[in-house]
């Protein structure tokens, strides 16, 4: 749990850190009722069980409870707090007690909270909610010395059967204090006794890892491993402590070998090959679940996004349409289809199979992903031809919040522009410009088109704009002192704009990119070319590529100048700037 105090009800305080009961017969918990129900309840067993006071409803006792309630309901949760307080203590009902608890924790006041809870309990010391509750706050509030003694006695009182769960339900209770060091040094001393339970070395692992202490942790999980070899959650976390990303796989290897039928610890064996982009084994680990549970949704989404990672369409299609197909027959609530969708989607349309694509996405439904699915049908459509469909998709869209009706213009003024239809592009922008006037990522793909358009006075205006509102802004920078460069005007000027960008952002590609173009139009080709091999180091971009060709050209250097471009070619053979410089320069590669 974060510093934060989270809200909750009393009934689900402890839901994800509650210590079971003892094994034996406790006293049932107070009726969970308001404060004039508690006081009014007379039935003589229910009071004899719980040890309620025998107590008469009178006028005097009803007002103070209601005086309590009214307070909470105008907001003045502290006379609603005292109230109850006073009351409980006159009463000794603990019943006023627990409400008094609830109004404490409505206002994340909790301190209040406990102090009430200290009373709850006792006027009711064998309620098992109050002591959840004590536990909760104790260790919530760094009030340790008080949750061990229960803690202890209750490890020592259940049963041994459920002793080693219990043990893992204290080291989640213990990691809600902040004091990480007073609540591990707490949990050592709590699980001594049981040395040859697994769940105590396991609880210390665990422990010791969300400490920041991973030699700690591996040598618990080892010891775990030593008591109970086949237990998958021991063999990762070793893994998890190593440092070497290789050492974490070869361990996970051998593990597999000695235990091949460990699920959880092959899954986690092929997460980290596909982040080491280790695809074809990965693959093998992926097939081999796959072949034990041939409809494991898990398994199936998992090969279908490595299938999309190593740019096997087949490989992706298939699996995600089996998982779209299973999740089909057995709903989970859990999964989100989207993704999947998403990616079926842009497979279909890079063969532009644009009617499957299209079906594909009419299949997100309303969420995160439904505004992107939306624009990519748009897309979708103008690519296809049906421009007007497309413009109608986006006019009847109900984007939610400023950046989704941003990305919506921005999205209309693509279509109308990859379509040659400029000055309705540029009418589309302004008329989003006058909608939001201070949103700089709109003024910039606004200025981007206006550059498209040949509009220097436009896309300057609009980029000096940027500059004003966000002065740390070094795309925009970047941009304008390019266009000058581009168009060898202005250099002195270009030169420092690009120079600030750079501050700004030392090690961007397309700044140095930019800052080698400049260079280049200064007639500084050494400088140039120094910018420039340091940019395509970063980022092999055609572009970036394409200004370094041309400066080995200038310089001489005209084998590595064809390199750099058939590279380039081979990459996008349609490129403009490619096409332009080596019609310019009358080279054919």
């Amino acid at each position: 749990m974060k510093n934060a105090l989270v809200i909750v009800t009393l009934s689900a305080f402890l839901s994800v850190s509650a210590v079971a009961a003892p094994d034996h017969d406790t006293s049932p918990n107070p009726a969970k009722s308001d404060g004039a129900q508690a006081a009014g309840k007379d039935d003589a067993d229910n009071k004899e069980e719980a040890g309620l006071p025998s107590l008469e409803l009178t006028d005097e006792l009803m007002y103070k409870i209601l005086r309590g309630e009214f307070a909470l309901q105008r907001g003045d949760w502290q006379l609603g707090y005292v109230t109850m307080m006073t009351t409980a203590q006159q009463t000794r009902d603990p019943r006023l007690a627990h409400r008094a608890a609830e109004i404490a924790l409505s206002v994340k006041r909790p301190n209040e909270a406990l102090s009430a809870v200290r009373l709850w309990r006792e006027l009711a010391p064998n309620s098992d909610e109050a002591n959840q509750f004590y536990l909760g706050l104790s260790v919530l509030g760094n009030n340790l010395d008080e949750a061990k003694p229960i803690l202890a006695a209750r490890l020592k009182e259940v049963r041994p059967q459920a002793r080693g769960l219990m043990i893992l339900q204290v080291q989640r209770l213990l990691a809600n204090s902040q004091d990480k060091e007073a609540a591990f040094a707490l949990l050592e001393e709590l699980v001594e006794p049981y040395p040859d339970l697994v769940e105590s070395h396991l609880a210390l692992a665990q422990s010791a890892y969300s400490n920041k202490e991973p030699v700690r942790a591996r040598l618990e999980a080892e010891q775990a491993l030593k008591i109970k070899p086949d237990l998958e959650i021991a063999a990762l976390m070793v893994a998890q402590t190593m440092t070497n990303r290789d050492d974490a796989l070869q361990y996970l290897s051998s593990y597999l070998d000695t235990h091949p039928k460990a699920r959880d610890v092959r899954i986690a064996y092929a997460k980290l090959l596909i982040d080491d982009k280790q695809y074809d084994t990965a693959h093998k680990q992926l097939d081999t679940l796959l072949q034990e549970k041939p409809n494991d949704l898990t398994i199936l989404y998992a090969m279908g996004i490595l299938g999309a990672q190593m740019n096997d369409r087949a490989m992706a299609e298939k699996y995600l349409t089996a998982y779209l197909a299973q999740l089909e027959k057995t709903p989970d609530e859990t999964r989100d289809p989207a993704q999947a969708l998403l990616i079926l989607a842009q497979i279909a349309e890079d063969r532009k199979a644009y009617p499957e694509a299209l079906k594909w996405l009419s299949q997100v439904d309303p969420g995160p992903a439904y505004m992107e699915a939306q624009l990519r049908s748009a897309q979708i459509m103008a690519e296809s031809g049906d421009m007007d469909g497309a413009r109608n998709l986006l006019a009847h869209l109900s984007p939610e919040g400023q950046r989704e009706q941003i990305q919506v213009i921005v999205v209309e003024a693509q279509l109308l522009r990859d379509a040659g239809r400029m000055q309705e592009a540029l009418a589309v922008m302004a008329a989003g410009e006058k909608r939001f006037p201070q949103d700089t990522s709109l003024l910039y793909d606004y200025a981007m088109l206006a550059e498209k358009a040949d509009r220097m006075d436009l896309m300057e205006t609009l980029l000096r704009k940027v500059i004003q509102l966000a002065p740390q802004n070094q795309h925009a920078y970047n941009a304008l002192g390019y266009s000058l460069a581009d168009r060898n005007i202005r250099l002195k000027e270009a030169y420092s704009l690009i120079e600030k960008a750079l501050e700004l952002a030392p090690e961007d590609p397309f700044i140095l990119d930019s800052m080698g173009w400049v260079q280049f139009r200064l007639g500084n080709l050494q400088q140039a070319e120094d910018y420039l091999r340091r940019a395509y180091a970063i980022r092999p971009d055609v572009e970036i590529g394409v200004h370094l060709g041309e400066v080995l050209w200038t310089r001489g250097d005209k084998d590595s100048a064809q390199q750099f471009w058939r590279d380039a070619s081979q990459k996008d053979p349609l490129n403009d700037l490619l096409k332009s410089t080596l019609a310019r320069l009358r080279v054919d590669l």
